[in-house]
């Protein structure tokens, strides 16, 4: 039987998922048919009601009551849409029910995760089921890691091809985080061990591209002069998906390096930046502090519209390949949360309207949707643009 509803939100009342349900209301085409999705009806109600004020046609949207501890509303969740995106995490703890059931009933699925071990497992778990039913597993649609994985996609399609390509990412952002996003931060933090076991098994279960090679990570700290600025390694999953869009498309070249690091100006605060995180991730080991920690602020609580109207982000790529070499920047307003809203959405109506490469299993936004999803994108008011070309100094 068909889908009831192209499109179905789940989480629309924690934070993000409000966000993203307030930009479906307001850009979603005429005759998208599209639902909410969560565990309370009462909440769900309140949503609506509040879209409805923005656009009279969603006091009509459907609810769909569905809990992640409930196996079968799962599967009810998955056949009910033919995409669905999801902002409830930690998905570590929380994620994996919709990834089994979308990969078994053939949905598309979408999600906000910036959590390695959850993305690796769902690979070795969910991949194959998914390949085979045709549903496709896109994780990471937010600032983790749409801007990054598209805006490598962008600068590689304006070098040469068919020769060793080198690309680094800086980023520079000035954004406050939420309790969800917290909260998922600190249980990534506290499983550590668990990480790179996931990651090991995943090397040794998934293929890798014949005849090609790709590096990807952050590099050490180092000294940035076309920025002005000093490269501090990310811990972050970013890099990652870069790397497996590298081994899905073949325009990545032969030969293929990325790194990824945050652009800070000064550089006693890149150092104090790298104490903290430092500090952040030993003090998620200990549950009591870990606990007092994800206090501090509640899932569902976050920035205001005052504060997010006053963030933004830019990621500058540096590329070489071939004799040229070329600079490019994706920017926008607030990353964690506007903006995250905005590239769940689009990324959503991307799988769900447009024509794209037919793609299944666990695959990354640029892969699976790439200029499709750009474009949808610079039309939604992000900024793809090239800053710089020219030749390479001859080695």
């Amino acid at each position: 039987m068909a889908p009831d509803h192209d499109l179905v939100l789940f989480g629309a009342t924690g934070f993000t998922g409000r966000l993203t349900a307030r930009y479906l209301a307001r850009h979603a085409p005429a005759g998208c048919r599209w639902a909410l999705a969560g565990r309370s009806r009462d909440r769900l109600e309140r949503v609506r009601a509040e879209l409805a004020a923005l656009r009279p046609d969603c006091a009509e949207l459907p609810l769909l009551e569905a809990d992640v501890d409930d196996a079968a509303s799962m599967r009810r969740l998955a056949a009910s849409g033919r995409v669905v995106l999801t902002t409830v995490g930690p998905y570590a703890r929380h994620g994996e029910p919709l990834v089994a059931a979308c990969a078994e009933q053939g949905t598309d699925y979408l999600d906000l995760a910036g959590e390695p071990e959850f993305v690796d497992t769902m690979y070795l778990r969910h991949h194959e089921r998914a390949r085979r039913s045709g549903a496709r597993l896109v994780h990471c649609c937010g600032f983790d890691s749409v801007p990054h994985d598209l805006g490598v996609l962008y600068t590689v399609a304006r070098l040469p091809e068919g020769v060793p390509l080198r690309i680094d990412g800086y980023v520079r952002a000035n954004a406050t985080f939420s309790g969800g996003t917290l909260a998922s931060a600190l249980e990534a933090f506290s499983r550590g061990p668990q990480t790179l076991e996931a990651a090991r098994r995943r090397r040794a279960a998934e293929p890798r591209p014949a005849h090609r090679r790709i590096v990807t990570g952050a590099g050490g700290l180092r000294r940035v002069p076309l920025l002005d600025a000093w490269a501090l390694p990310l811990a972050s999953i970013d890099p990652q998906v870069v790397g497996r869009s590298a081994a899905a498309l073949d325009r990545y070249g032969p030969d293929f390096r990325y790194r990824h690091a945050a652009a800070v100006r000064r550089l006693p605060v890149a150092l104090g930046g790298a104490a903290g995180l430092a500090g952040l991730i030993a003090l998620a080991q200990v549950p009591p502090a870990r606990r007092a920690l994800s206090a501090r602020l509640a899932p569902g609580e976050g920035p205001s519209e005052e504060r997010r109207a006053r963030s933004t982000f830019s990621v500058r790529f540096l590329g070489e390949g071939g004799g040229r070499r070329i600079a490019t920047e994706v920017s926008g307003g607030d990353p964690g949360y506007d903006e995250t809203a905005k590239m769940l959405a689009e990324s959503a109506l991307c799988l769900a309207f447009d024509t794209l490469p037919r793609v299944c299993g666990q695959t990354t936004p640029a892969a699976a949707m790439g200029d499709a999803l750009t474009a949808r994108l610079v039309r939604a008011g992000l900024t793809f643009r090239t800053t710089h070309h020219g030749t390479a100094p001859a080695p």
